[in-house]
């Protein structure tokens, strides 16, 4: 009955508000207290008795009321997180403002001309008239965070209480030392505080208005999301004391969490688990926080000498604000993650990444008797930036075995979503990390380890690696993955360019599935039907020369289909370059309705039965499902940077045309290039349903057409004499040895070229490659597109930003 009368008196003051034609004054506590004290409603309650239509209706008929009411919902947040929230009645209080701020703030961030009201100076938000000027009229977006911050290390409200009593006085609040009161063990924190559900619940209240906040940068197109975001800007930066308890807090509550527990089964439907929530949010704050990298790139650099065992006072030395003109230029959140260096801290968060990745794969007797995790795209944006932002990290990541315990589930997803046309982002966010990963030798080494442990994939069944494994997705991918992957293609075979001259012995299954890729895109049509198709030749000619220059001992079984394929190469070295030829090819493509149907669908391959892939099939999308619009991927000559190892062992980086010359030629014809369009400079997103990003990659534009000088260009560039010599020297001697022993049987032939060699025989080896991924300004923008895309749909209980005119990216539904 009470919550009855709670809803109803709440809702009274709404239509008060949306009603009143004149400003009501700032000073009239009586009704600006009717929306937060002695308010007792959930926050689905508050978005209900909220609607949009009405905040809208007060943002447009009394602005002045609504700014009044942000007002003094923020002035209540900051005096109780100055007082402690000593009472019940306070944190209930404190409660009621965060819902109702969050509920509102996505409505302010959507009108251009109100973005700049919390950023507009407010005088004595919640302070008293004896402070200085400078801290009176600060803006009030810092005081919010300020409050947010202090909150989130709130006594008996957030984290338990070490010994304090009520009789404690605002300044021990404000002189606490919140790196005592770290929410979980693991970095930089030694003590595991013991499990409260009631202080998780409020910390993922505050998590969920700090996101709101952080989102003003979803209501700005991505043209203007160049500029810093403020709201990030400043809670990461020295102003907020709490920066480094909060940055461990987060990154420890995410890698601690535990989605089995103890792995009693159906326990995630019998109790509800509010640390899985708060790990959540932890995780999209820390993302989002992550964002925002330092404006002065000299400091990006990290400082191994600097220490994050302990929270050092030095961190807290600039409590006190400096006054609304500071310049705020480091991200400490970034400065942090840079500088973890401890062996114990790398395995404690890449343990506890890896453990919720491999969590939707596990696999029980009883059906849906542990809970799955939903939140595994955070979690490969997170692995993403501890990489790149840490490259310590990413040595110790490869430097074992383990790196496998991260791959296996990305290459599950791989799979998983390659036909759903509303998952193509997660797609892309494994390709790049593998893109990165791929980049270090040690990754091509690990991919020798056995591959034992089976998970649940529709895919050819092997006995063989984790490098056959990743080779067997990713053809599953291009073969019978949606169409908007097409561009992913040259990424796809660039990562296994980059692994193949370290891969020790590939199995049958993926040998021939390497080989059927080269059948379908060597054929004359699809070469001739965009001026960038026959790089994907180029690509795959260059692993099969790593392998045999450099791993030609084990690979038996590659070898082995090179020689029943030979025709393939002997296809490409003659080449047609006439016109009547090239159109004659082209016949076929027009006959075709789908690029990619006709590619993979009219090939056959009939070198074994395993790599004959199902039909082409779109997994259909359930009805109404919200998807958000990506922006272009860059171009794999803008994502990776190359360079090649000399004889003394150094590294030479070289300019993009001269190692594609000497091995590739994929910049052969740069003129040609240049005039596709980058998503880097691309204003136009990758619209599901109605724009198909994967028709620049494979369909030929209008105004382009081959001619017999573009294909001898790069025709006679084809590095096909490492092949050629090594077919010169081994079909005559299978061929003698099948006559002579009268063999029908291949494990004889095989067992001949497991043991033959051709030392000398070959031409000298070429150098090997390397290409790492390079930062750049088209990934930095997709990736920022993805992740609010993300956190957008994944929060919708309640859904704050639903109906709301975002502008970062599209919201359609399918």
């Amino acid at each position: 009955m009470g919550n009855s009368d709670s809803k109803l008196n709440f809702r009274k003051a709404v239509i008060q508000l949306t009603t009143k034609t004149q400003p009501v004054e700032a000073s009239e506590d009586v009704f600006w207290d009717q929306f937060w004290t002695d308010v007792n409603l959930t926050a689905q309650d508050m978005f209900a008795l909220v609607p949009a239509a009405e905040i809208r209706a007060v943002r447009e008929e009394s602005p002045s009321n609504l700014a009044t009411l942000c007002y003094k919902a923020v002035e209540r947040l900051v005096l109780n997180a100055d007082s402690g929230c000593v009472c019940e009645r306070d944190r209930q209080t404190v409660l009621s403002c965060i819902r109702l701020l969050t509920r509102i703030l996505p409505y302010i961030f959507e009108d251009p001309d109100w973005r700049g009201f919390f950023w507009s100076t407010v005088p004595k938000v919640g302070k008293t008239v004896d402070e200085s000027d400078d801290e009176c009229t600060r803006p009030l977006a810092e005081s919010l965070l300020t409050a947010i911050s202090d909150l989130l290390f709130c006594p008996d409200f957030t984290v338990e209480s070490h010994g304090r009593t009520s009789a404690d006085g605002p300044s021990d609040i404000q002189s606490i030392d919140s790196c005592e009161f770290i929410w979980e063990a693991g970095v930089g924190f030694a003590q595991s505080p013991p499990l409260n559900h009631t202080h998780d619940s409020s910390r993922a209240e505050l998590l969920k208005l700090l996101l709101t906040c952080f989102s003003e940068e979803m209501y700005q197109s991505p043209s203007d999301t160049h500029t810093p975001n403020p709201w990030v800007s400043f809670f990461c930066s020295r102003e907020n004391r709490h920066a480094l308890p909060l940055f461990t807090s987060l990154l420890n509550v995410v890698c601690a969490y535990d989605p089995v527990g103890y792995g009693i089964p159906y326990n995630h439907l019998m109790f509800s688990d509010q640390r899985g929530m708060l790990a959540e949010l932890a995780l999209q704050t820390l993302i989002v926080s992550l964002e925002q990298e330092l404006v002065d790139h000299s400091n990006t650099s990290p400082n191994p000498s600097t220490n994050t065992d302990t929270c050092s006072a030095d961190y807290n030395k600039n409590t006190a604000a400096e006054g609304c003109q500071t310049t705020r230029g480091e991200n400490l959140f970034v400065n942090y993650l840079s500088r973890i260096h401890r062996e114990e801290d790398f395995h404690f968060i890449l343990r506890g990444i890896s453990r919720l990745l491999n969590n939707p794969l596990l696999q029980t007797y009883l059906p849906h008797s542990c809970k799955k995790i939903q939140f595994h795209q955070e979690l490969l944006v997170l692995f993403w930036k501890l990489c790149d932002l840490n490259k310590k990290f990413l040595f110790y990541v490869l430097k074992s075995s383990d790196v496998l315990d991260i791959l296996v589930p990305i290459l599950f997803y791989l799979n998983d979503a390659r036909t759903n046309q509303s998952r193509v982002g997660l797609v892309h966010i494994c390709v790049f990390i593998l893109l990165l990963l791929s980049g270090e030798r040690n990754f091509g080494v690990r991919l020798n380890k056995p591959y034992s442990v089976r998970v649940p994939m529709d895919i050819s069944v092997f006995a063989g690696t984790h490098a056959d494994l990743l080779i067997v997705v990713f053809h599953k991918i291009i073969t019978s993955g949606h169409q908007r992957l097409q561009p992913l293609y040259d990424c796809l075979l660039t990562i296994i360019v980059k692994v193949s001259p370290y891969l020790k012995s590939l199995s049958m299954v993926a040998a021939n599935k390497l080989l059927h890729l080269l059948e379908v895109f060597s054929s004359p049509w699809f070469l001739f039907c965009s001026p960038v198709n026959h790089h994907l030749v180029f690509f795959l000619l260059e692993v099969f020369n790593n392998i045999i220059q450099y791993q030609f001992d084990g690979n038996f079984n590659l070898v082995y289909g090179i020689i029943r394929k030979r025709n393939l190469f002997h296809q490409l070295a003659n080449l047609p370059t006439d016109v009547s030829s090239i159109q004659k090819a082209l016949q076929r493509k027009r006959r075709s309705n789908s690029t990619h149907n006709a590619v993979f669908m009219e090939t056959n391959n009939p070198c074994n039965t395993a790599c004959s892939e199902a039909p082409y099939k779109t997994t259909p999308v359930q009805t109404g499902t919200l998807n958000a619009s990506l922006k272009a991927m860059p171009r794999i000559d803008k994502l990776t940077e190359t360079s090649q190892v000399s004889e003394d062992g150094t590294t030479l980086s070289l300019q993009q045309s001269d190692s594609t010359h000497s091995q590739s030629d994929h910049s052969s014809e740069t003129r040609v290039r240049d005039t596709e369009p980058t998503s880097g400079e691309d204003e136009e997103k990758c619209e599901t349903g109605d724009c198909d990003g994967s028709q620049k990659r494979l369909s030929s534009s209008s105004d382009w057409a081959p001619t017999p000088d573009w294909v001898l260009s790069w025709k006679s560039k084809l590095p096909l004499q490492t092949i050629m010599r090594l077919l010169q020297v081994l079909v005559p001697q299978v061929e003698k040895i099948c006559i002579d022993k009268g063999l029908t049987d291949e494990s004889e032939i095989l067992k001949f070229l497991q043991h033959g060699t051709l030392v000398g025989l070959l031409p000298v080896p070429h150098p090997i490659l390397i290409r790492k991924y390079q930062a750049n300004e088209g990934t930095a923008l997709w990736f920022r597109t993805y992740m609010w895309g993300i956190i957008y749909l994944r929060n919708e209980d309640p859904p704050v930003w639903y109906e709301t005119d975002v502008k970062l990216f599209e919201i359609q539904r399918i």
